[in-house]
């Protein structure tokens, strides 16, 4: 089997799943976040692959690395180490006196404190996962925005993901035609069915 998609290029011979997640688990040490990673980046992504610089959602607008650790952050919500994080955070916050006498506005503060802590941890997560998926040859990836847009991060940069042929057709392709024809038959189930 394949171990690195990248090899045989865009122009390369028909992928099937299981060929692409063999890439992926040879080129992963979290083959399954990456694969959740990959699968946000596709249900967001034009035609053309391409999803970033910004994701906007309900009006307001956010990096696509925001976006994403603020889509996945749901995952580890019963994770013993987010428990502690919020009791940390909680913790912490009184001690400085940053929490107000009122319940409801404590709490939001707390929250929001706690999101940004989540984004932080998760932005080097989301990162060596991007990376994963690049080295499988299903991603690539490069910088946009200030002065010229580049394949080095930096000067107020922002990072853009374009799907390779192999994850297009793998992952948007089955979106679009199980949602045209309706329920899908057994054999032919959809992994994961996103709104767009």
């Amino acid at each position: 089997m394949l171990q690195n998609l990248a090899q045989h290029g865009d122009n390369g011979p028909p992928v099937n799943m299981p060929t692409m997640m063999e890439a992926l688990a040879q080129n992963s040490a979290r083959p399954r976040y990456a694969f959740m990673v990959l699968n946000l980046i596709a249900s967001i992504a034009g035609p053309d692959g391409r999803a970033g610089p910004l994701v906007v959602t309900d009006g307001s607008a956010a990096t696509i690395r925001d976006w994403l650790c603020d889509a996945l952050a749901p995952m580890g919500s019963r994770d013993p180490r987010r428990l502690a994080l919020a009791d940390r955070v909680q913790s912490e916050l009184f001690i400085d006196g940053r929490l107000p006498a009122d319940a409801a506005a404590a709490k939001t503060i707390i929250d929001d404190e706690l999101r940004q802590r989540i984004r932080t941890a998760g932005k080097a997560n989301v990162s060596r996962a991007v990376s994963d998926l690049v080295r499988a040859g299903l991603l690539h990836r490069h910088y946009q925005g200030y002065r010229v847009d580049h394949y080095n991060r930096g000067a107020r940069r922002q990072a853009v993901y374009t799907l390779s042929r192999v994850a297009r057709e793998l992952l948007q392709t089955a979106t679009v035609r199980h949602s045209k024809v309706g329920a899908p038959h057994q054999d032919s189930l959809p992994l994961f069915s996103y709104a767009r």
